[in-house]
């Protein structure tokens, strides 16, 4: 059975193919343009927030929010709204105060954090790649004034992101998987430890570190036997 889903930014928030993915029972989830009367009910201040993300600059709090379009049949199944609030931590010039967004979805089984995740998720978030390689990776930082060695250099912190990326999601826990390089560069690739050699053998000895032995171990034998699937993979396809 070939199931499908759907994620797009508010270019997509339009009656007509809101209706067809509900129709068509196709999980979705879709920016919603912030019209004065959702935003309205955004702010109402019976809304119930979480906090969702704890950023260096701004708190991020989602919640649950009952809204209808004005053209949603009154037969037809109720989409699910989430709204987000982005509120900055430290006062600034002209401050108008925190900035609402919300997402529309015909998904339930998903707590609204999660939702989120999944909808930030979509193949159109590329600001966030580009923020990570520019600030993380030093792609904003070329190295020459010649265009050939810049492309390299940006090639080269493509494919960093993209290692890391395999890196979070395919070996390391779940707490990780937002992780941005300069975590990962303190919890994960400088754990420290002392080596000990014993009896012929090498231990290393974790002096308490983010990471706990038996995720180390697990996230060494997940990138082992990834390394074995897509060795498999190749031999298969070139016979």
């Amino acid at each position: 059975m070939t199931q499908r889903a759907f994620r797009g930014d508010s270019a997509c928030y339009h009656d007509a193919l809101l209706k067809y993915l509900a129709g068509e029972r196709i999980a979705f989830t879709i920016s919603a343009d912030l019209t004065s009367e959702l935003r309205h009910v955004c702010t109402a201040p019976g809304v119930a927030w979480t906090r969702f993300e704890d950023r260096l600059t701004e708190t991020v709090e989602v919640a649950e929010i009952v809204f209808t379009p004005g053209t949603w049949p009154k037969a037809a199944a109720p989409l699910r709204y989430v709204a987000l609030r982005v509120s900055p931590k430290q006062g600034q010039l002209f401050d108008q105060g925190p900035k609402h967004l919300a997402v529309v979805s015909n998904r339930w089984e998903l707590e609204a954090p999660a939702l989120v995740r999944w909808h930030w998720g979509k193949a159109g978030t590329i600001e966030f790649v580009h923020d990570v390689t520019k600030n993380d990776l030093a792609a904003g930082v070329p190295p020459s004034g010649k265009f050939g060695a810049n492309a390299a250099w940006y090639r080269l912190t493509l494919l960093t992101y993209n290692v890391l990326t395999v890196l979070r999601h395919r070996a390391l826990p779940p707490r990780f998987w937002d992780a941005r390089p300069k975590r990962l560069r303190y919890e994960v690739f400088t754990v420290p430890a002392a080596l000990r050699a014993h009896a012929r053998q090498l231990t290393a000895r974790l002096g308490a570190p983010p990471l706990t032995v038996e995720e180390v171990v697990t996230a060494r034998k997940q990138l082992r036997d990834l390394r074995a699937t897509l060795r498999v993979g190749r031999a298969s396809g070139s016979g």
